[in-house]
């Protein structure tokens, strides 16, 4: 009899190592179950805060003013001596800015705008401006030194272009 008794015993001992075999499986699966949930969900809720912060920081594209034209007269005259030789340049030229208050404020400063540009185009070489390529140069160099001028004297550049309406070279 004591033998059935021990056989039973081991037979119920197996069963409960099963149950909990089961029950530690049910367990970690819940808690991976919770887990997956939970981080699903912070992943989609911190993906809709980092859009909505990108939709805010993101300025919205600016309208932009229509083009205003101020026309520099009279042209430019700048002599050079080319291998003993004088040649001229004679360049019309218009300001390209945005904002009419601004230039209206930069028109103020006029003839320290024509000194930078009389400056800049007597210190170009003759050959270098009979190219479109010297040309397009010259007129970045000019934007540039109007735009200096223009955000020292005026406190923002204005000026968004330099263009050339008349370009003589002889």
């Amino acid at each position: 009899m004591a033998k059935k008794e021990q056989a039973a015993d081991d037979a119920a001992k197996p069963a409960g190592k099963g149950k909990l075999k089961l029950i530690i499986i049910i367990v970690v699966a819940l808690l991976l179950t919770i887990g997956a949930s939970v981080g699903a969900t912070w992943f989609i809720m911190n993906k809709k805060v980092h859009d909505a912060e990108a939709s805010k920081a993101e300025p919205t594209t600016p309208v932009r003013l229509p083009a205003i034209y101020e026309k520099l007269t009279p042209s430019f005259v700048v002599n050079f001596n080319v291998n003993g030789r004088q040649r001229y340049m004679q360049v019309g030229v218009a300001l390209m800015g945005r904002d009419q208050a601004k230039m209206d404020e930069l028109k103020a400063h006029l003839p320290q705008v024509r000194n930078q540009l009389v400056m800049l185009l007597s210190a170009q070489s003759y050959d270098a401006l009979l190219t479109p390529v010297g040309k397009e140069l010259l007129r970045q160099q000019a934007t540039s030194k109007i735009q200096e001028l223009a955000q020292k004297q005026v406190g923002q550049p204005t000026v968004e272009q330099v263009l050339f309406t008349n370009f003589v070279l002889q």
